[in-house]
C-alpha cells in the first residue's frame, strides 16, 4: 500500500486556506472580481511571508460571498482530501466569512456546508466536522460574536471552537469569555499558539482558555517542562509540518521537532493546515516525514490513532473510523 492509499485523519485545515487556486481564479472571474495581485505567475497563491500570507488568505477569501458559494468550496476541499486517503477532517470555519457573524446568516450559511459533506461523504466516503474559530487579529469584541454562532449550532456536526489569525495580536485570556461560551454549550476547544507565539502562548492557550488540543504547539520543544506537561496530560498537537517549513519556522524537514516531540512522549497529529498555500497534500506531509525521520505504516498508522482518539466527534462516528483503521493492519 502506498503511502497516498493510507487511511488519514486531518484536524487542522482551514477551509478558505483549502481552496484551490484555479476554484478561487474562476470564482473571482464568474463575479468580475481581479484579485490577480494574489497569484503568482504560474497560477499559485502569492506571499512573503506570514502576515502577508493572512492579507493574501482574507483577499482569496473576499470572492466567497453566499451559501452556495461555501458549498462548492465544501465539494472541492473535501474531493481533493479524499485524494489523498483523507477519511475524516476537521475544518476551520468562521462566521467572520460566513455572514459577517450574523447567527441567522450563519445557519444558511451552515446549511449548505453541511449539505455539500453530506454529499461528499455518500461518494467519497470522507467524514468532515465543523471547528467554529474567531480570528484573533479581529479582536475579542468579534469573536464573542462568532462563539454565540457557534453556541447556538453546537451539535453533531459543529463540535468544536478554536481561535486563529495573528498570534502576535493581544493575549489569549482576552477571549476567555467566548472560549467559556462555547464550553458551555458542549463544545470541544482548542487553540492556534506555539506556533510564532512561543512556548509562553501554549501555556497561555491551557492556563487562559482551557483548551483541550493545540494548533500547531510545535516551539513547545524550547520549554521541556512544556513538554512534559503535553506529555502527561494527554495535549494532543495540531502539527502542520509542511506549512511551518514553507513558513520559515524551520530551515527544513529533518529539523522540524515533531519526532522529538513524539520520542519525549506527545500526542502529535498530522495536518496541512491551508495546502495550497504551502504547496503541500496530505500523501506530500506523509512522503517527507518518511524521508526525513524513516517513518513507515506502523507510525503513520499511530498518528491517525492520536488523530481519531483526539477528533471532536460523536463515539459513534469514532467507532465507524476506527473500523476503517483495522483495515490496514501494521
Amino acid at each position: 500500500m502506498t503511502l497516498r492509499e493510507l487511511p488519514k485523519l486531518e484536524l487542522h485545515l482551514h477551509i478558505e486556506g483549502a481552496a484551490p487556486p484555479a476554484f478561487i481564479r474562476g470564482l473571482a472571474q464568474e463575479k468580475s472580481v481581479d484579485l490577480s495581485k494574489i497569484f503568482k505567475e504560474d497560477g499559485s497563491y502569492d506571499f512573503r511571508d506570514f502576515v502577508h500570507f493572512l492579507s493574501v488568505y482574507e483577499a482569496a477569501t473576499s470572492v466567497l460571498k453566499s451559501p452556495e458559494d461555501y458549498a462548492r468550496l465544501v465539494r472541492a476541499n473535501l474531493e481533493e482530501s479524499a485524494a489523498h486517503g483523507v477519511i475524516y477532517t476537521e475544518m476551520f470555519i468562521s462566521p467572520d466569512f460566513c455572514g459577517g457573524s450574523d447567527v441567522e446568516a450563519w445557519r444558511d450559511y451552515l446549511h449548505a456546508m453541511q449539505e455539500a459533506a453530506a454529499e461528499a461523504e455518500a461518494k467519497d466516503g470522507i467524514v468532515m466536522r465543523g471547528i467554529v474559530t474567531c480570528i484573533r487579529h479581529f479582536g475579542p469584541e468579534k469573536a464573542k460574536a462568532s462563539a454565540l454562532c457557534a453556541a447556538e449550532t453546537a451539535g453533531d456536526w459543529i463540535t468544536g471552537f478554536g481561535i486563529g489569525g495573528d498570534e502576535g495580536k493581544g493575549a489569549l485570556g482576552d477571549f476567555a469569555w467566548s472560549f467559556d461560551l462555547a464550553r458551555e454549550a458542549g463544545l470541544r476547544l482548542t487553540a492556534h499558539a506555539g506556533e510564532w507565539g512561543g512556548p509562553a502562548s501554549v501555556r497561555q492557550a491551557l492556563d487562559d482558555i482551557g483548551v483541550e488540543r493545540i494548533g500547531h504547539g510545535v516551539r513547545a520543544i524550547e520549554d521541556l517542562a512544556l513538554v512534559e506537561r503535553l506529555a502527561e496530560d494527554g495535549v494532543v498537537l495540531e502539527v502542520c509540518p509542511g506549512s511551518n517549513v514553507v513558513l520559515g519556522l524551520y530551515p527544513k524537514w529533518d529539523r522540524h521537532p515533531i519526532q522529538a516531540l513524539r520520542e519525549r512522549g506527545v500526542k502529535v497529529t498530522v495536518s496541512t493546515d491551508d495546502p495550497p498555500f504551502f504547496h503541500t497534500t496530505m500523501t506530500r506531509e506523509y512522503e517527507e516525514l518518511a524521508r526525513a525521520f524513516g517513518w513507515g505504516t506502523a507510525d503513520f498508522l499511530e498518528i491517525s490513532r492520536n488523530a481519531l482518539d483526539a477528533a471532536f466527534c460523536d463515539a459513534d462516528t469514532k467507532a465507524r473510523l476506527a473500523d476503517r483503521l483495522k483495515d490496514h493492519p501494521e
